[in-house]
């Protein structure tokens, strides 16, 4: 799987998902660390990778208006990023590269939701 990561993922976890061996960009290291939201969603499909971010209003966009596909929304904080990570861990060992790239996901400490997007 291939993921671009928004700026706002913290470096730990941008380790521990390259650790795993998944390949991850950063919106950083692409030149789009001052992009908008919607620029990082279609960044992430043209590129065909699943986008990570701990900004809860890419939900707005995904569902609301329409836009791109294959979100992975962190819920998490420095005191929960162990729980956050081994559930993260569950999900990238649980469903393929083309379930996540049509899909939102919460992935949080004491779990995971999955909403597949139409």
């Amino acid at each position: 799987m291939k993921f671009l990561f928004d700026q706002d993922v913290y470096a730990i976890t941008v380790r521990f998902v390259r650790g795993l061996g998944y390949d991850v960009v950063l919106a950083a290291e692409i030149g789009l660390s001052r992009a908008s939201d919607e620029e990082l969603l279609r960044e992430a499909q043209a590129q065909e990778r699943i986008f990570v971010t701990r900004d809860r209003d890419f939900g707005h966009l995904v569902f609301v208006r329409g836009m791109g596909a294959g979100v992975i929304y962190l819920r998490m904080l420095p005191s929960t990023r162990h729980e956050v990570h081994k559930e993260l861990q569950k999900v990238l060992s649980s469903y393929t590269a083309e379930d996540m790239s049509r899909s939102f996901v919460v992935v949080e400490a004491k779990g995971h939701r999955i909403r597949r997007v139409k």
